[in-house]
């Protein structure tokens, strides 16, 4: 900011000082009076602090954001209006006045070349369309736990799917609009199109090409499907969202996030579920110990039929409509197994959504895996074009591309470069039971630090004793024995996510067992669990298990 610019600032400020003098001279005898002088003051200060930022960005064109001097149409310009490109657009507009254009497709459901809409992924066809599933889903075994309570339900409840269905998508356009709106209130320009990049300045949306100082590439990912006989026959999970009536069967490939999510809600609805996955257990990279008890619980409550070690061999459509799915083993050791069924859903991962973007025309260099390559501050190769979220393959979650957003939009319009933290960041799979995790697995406390305690518990949750249900509850916590920090928390049962959430700060901020112990807990309540954990279940030295 130039030393005019300042002073024409603080010139501007000025009316507004005799006045705040003279609140500051007013009824100094009360301590309360004075408390509200100086919070005003403070409120004046922040304000002023606020102004001169958004000044300077508006004068500064090399490094500190806006107003590039006509040299481009844009100080910023982004390439997807999911979540993290719309948190980058917002904020760079928004709280460092940089003058911000964003395009996305128009709004359907289920992606396409030519469709999206702005929420993206994670508010269309991910994260939330999913969660109202589950929530869905859960009906049933209310129903069942409340007749163990005593409750006398006449008859049996049947649901109207296509009301729940109509009022699912009444909320995602809700959504859309939301951020469409969001973006215009931050004063972020938004073109409805694709987007395809034509140098490393210019984008071309609908035929216009715009240029811009600083280009985002936030386009996500999409389903992959796994390539085998019929396979163009499976839906993917964008279409699992959208089906018209609920499936008496379905089969499902994959071990992860989406697949046991998904078994889990149409078990929970009433279909025949199978899972298919080639791992001894679903749930690949997360602790062995709560992958094992996770499977079991599958099994055994919700009904899914799990079929480990298996991989698609074949799928074909009969004559009924229904579809014929052959299976064969990923392992040599059975032979092959065939499925009737109304559905084959394959969640099998995403991969970065790069095609016909032009990274190639920019130069933009893609790591092995396809994804966009990015430092540590997600600027690629190409100095004016960064990328954050799952387009860079990094840690596919939506509150991991809102952080990379906030530390993107730091390092160019703040001039304070910030790399993301992806240490201990909690997570949670929304499968019946739930999982939540934050740090490490067992295996890999004991890789890292050769000394831990590790401290389980397993149990039948009070509202199970009356209802009737059988499911259990497992939790878990990894000790490195040498400093007593907790390094790795991890729970299987109702209200995992909610529960982990806090522990994440928790584990975040370092938290010893010590100060875990020194916790009352709240009582009754699952939680407490975590905080009265007092006997070592086993313990590991120098990388080998010892006698507790």
């Amino acid at each position: 900011m130039s030393c005019l610019g300042a002073t024409n600032l603080i010139q501007q400020s000025r009316p507004c000082l005799p006045a705040f003098r003279k609140c500051l001279s007013l009824n100094k005898s009360t301590k309360k009076t004075l408390d509200v002088l100086h919070a005003q003051k403070a409120h004046f200060r922040r304000n002023f602090a606020m102004n001169v930022v958004a000044s300077s960005a508006a004068a500064n064109g090399n490094g500190n954001g806006a107003s590039n001097g006509g040299e481009y149409d844009y100080d910023f310009f982004c390439i997807g209006a999911g979540s993290g490109g719309v948190r980058a657009a917002r904020v760079a507009a928004g709280t460092y006045g940089a003058k911000v254009g964003i395009c996305e497709m128009p709004y359907n459901p289920i992606a396409s070349d030519s469709a999206g809409g702005a929420g993206g992924t994670c508010v269309l066809r991910g994260c939330v369309p999913k969660k109202l599933f589950v929530y869905c889903s859960e009906y049933a075994e209310a129903f069942k736990d409340a007749q163990g309570f005593g409750w006398n339900i006449p008859g049996t409840p049947t649901l109207d799917w296509t009301t729940f269905l109509g009022k699912k998508n009444a909320e995602l356009q809700r959504l859309n609009g939301i951020y469409g709106n969001l973006l215009k209130n931050s004063g972020v320009e938004m073109i409805e199109g694709r987007g395809v990049i034509v140098d490393p300045h210019t984008v071309e949306v609908a035929g216009r090409r715009v240029t811009a100082k600083n280009i985002l590439v936030a386009t996500g990912a999409k389903a992959f499907v796994p390539k085998f006989e019929g396979s163009e026959l499976a839906i993917i999970s964008d279409h699992a969202l959208e089906v018209t009536e609920v499936p008496r069967s379905i089969a499902i490939i994959g071990g992860g996030y989406i697949a046991v999510e998904f078994a889990s809600i149409f078990a929970g609805l009433g279909s025949e579920v199978h899972l298919v996955y080639r791992q001894p257990a679903p749930l690949r990279g997360f602790d062995e110990e709560v992958r094992t008890f996770a499977a079991e619980q599958y099994e055994q409550n919700t009904g899914i039929k799990l079929h480990p070690y298996r991989t698609p061999k074949s799928l074909k459509k009969l004559d009924n409509g229904k579809l014929e799915f052959t299976v064969s083993s990923a392992n040599g050791s059975d032979g092959d197994a065939t499925f009737i069924v109304d559905h084959v859903l394959a969640a099998t991962g995403r991969r970065p959504n790069i095609g016909k973007l032009g990274l190639d025309a920019a130069g933009v260099k893609l790591s092995e895996s396809g994804a966009i390559e990015v430092d540590k501050y997600s600027r690629t190769n190409v100095p004016s074009i960064w990328a954050v979220g799952d387009v860079t393959d990094r840690m596919a979650l939506t509150p991991v591309a809102l952080m990379e957003s906030m530390a993107l939009t730091k390092t160019i319009f703040g001039n304070e470069p910030t790399a993301p933290d992806y240490d201990n960041i909690a997570t949670a799979v929304f499968s019946n039971p739930q999982i939540g995790t934050v740090g490490l697995s067992e295996e890999q406390a004991v890789q890292h630090y050769k000394n831990v305690d590790v401290y389980t518990s397993a149990f039948r949750p009070m509202r199970n004793t009356i209802s009737g249900a059988q499911a259990r509850t497992f939790m878990k916590l990894l000790v490195a024995a040498d400093t007593d920090v907790v390094v790795g928390c991890h729970m299987v049962g109702p209200d995992s996510a909610e529960i982990l959430q806090g522990m994440g700060v928790a584990v975040k901020m370092g938290i010893k067992k010590k100060d875990l112990d020194s916790v009352v807990g709240i009582h009754p309540s699952a939680a407490e669990e975590f905080v009265t954990m007092r006997s070592v279940t086993r313990k590991v030295r120098e990388g080998q298990p010892v006698a507790a």
